[in-house]
């Protein structure tokens, strides 16, 4: 069972050997270092060091992960800030 205390990425909730592998592209290789930038500095780093195939879903997971959520639990409200702080523009 994947959890929020998890020793690596990948066994945090949400989160696999492929999203462990583009954060520790970011920087970000441990879940306390993931922890420590938060979900919206993490977007930002991987949209940096991983590029624009980065997307809202990654957010979510990350999200999720910190706050030990299946992605698809984190609330509509709690998106749309998220969506803010990374500075997302809706089409």
């Amino acid at each position: 069972m994947k959890k929020v205390g998890a020793d690596r990425i990948a066994d945090m909730r949400n989160l696999g050997a492929g999203s462990e592998k583009n954060l520790a592209k970011a920087g970000i290789d441990t879940p306390e270092a993931l922890r420590e930038i938060g979900a919206v500095g993490a977007y930002h780093a991987l949209k940096f060091f991983v590029g624009p195939q980065v997307t809202l879903n990654f957010l979510w997971g990350i999200e999720g992960a910190l706050t030990d959520k299946d992605w698809r639990d984190i609330s509509e409200p709690r998106k749309a800030e998220l969506k803010k702080l990374v500075g997302h523009k809706s089409k």
